[in-house]
């Protein structure tokens, strides 16, 4: 294989068929059931990972809680922000605290809605200075979309992007695409992307 053709294979924005991508590198959900259906078996690095969600606190902050956790102890000489783009609810930090995160590395960030916070939160996946960005936006442009993805490459950062499920059949570059529903004891999930991987269901996923 000539150096130019590996180089675009490894490409962020470039989909390959199941079964002939190498397993991407990852951070453990924390989750096992969650972790034996995704490929590499956690949440992918440096990439966008898309969660649909049907309302804000069904369970998907709990679902990310141990990768952030780790995430943000990686590096311990040179700790990196946690940064939350217009989260609907505020972060609570005894809450963070009780987790395990450290709400001294977390940045939230209040930009206006749409296209300024999609532009925040590009900023702040290639700005290296952040272990993982969550951000809720709802309709967005495919571009937008390969520039968050882009961006959490050349950062090396995890961006988390939440929006509704009506967005379900839209084409999305993300790495990973997940739709979330609650359950009495926990969540179901459903993987409707995952590079190198197959579309799956996990009922009933326990998060307490």
């Amino acid at each position: 294989m000539s150096d130019a053709l590996a180089e675009l294979l490894r490409h962020p924005a470039l989909w390959r068929g199941v079964g002939i991508v190498d397993a991407p590198a990852t951070v453990s959900t924390g989750f096992r059931r969650l972790d034996e259906r995704l490929p590499g078996g956690g949440w992918p690095l440096s990439s966008l990972v898309e969660i649909l969600v049907p309302a804000a606190g069904v369970g998907e902050i709990r679902l990310l809680i141990p990768a952030l956790c780790a995430l943000s102890a990686a590096r311990v000489d040179n700790p990196r922000w946690i940064a939350w783009l217009g989260p609907p609810h505020l972060p609570y930090a005894p809450a963070l605290a009780d987790a395990g995160l450290d709400p001294s590395r977390t940045l939230v960030i209040r930009p206006r809605a749409g296209l300024d916070l999609l532009w925040a939160m590009e900023q702040a996946l290639r700005s290296g200075a952040c272990a993982a960005v969550l951000g809720w936006a709802g309709a967005t442009s495919d571009q937008a979309l390969r520039r968050l993805s882009l961006a959490a490459a050349e950062g090396q950062s995890i961006g988390f992007l939440f929006r509704p499920p009506c967005h379900r059949s839209e084409a999305s570059p993300a790495a990973l695409r997940l739709l979330l529903a609650a359950r009495e004891n926990g969540l179901d999930v459903e993987i409707l992307k995952s590079r190198g991987g197959v579309p799956s269901l996990i009922d009933s996923l326990s998060i307490h």
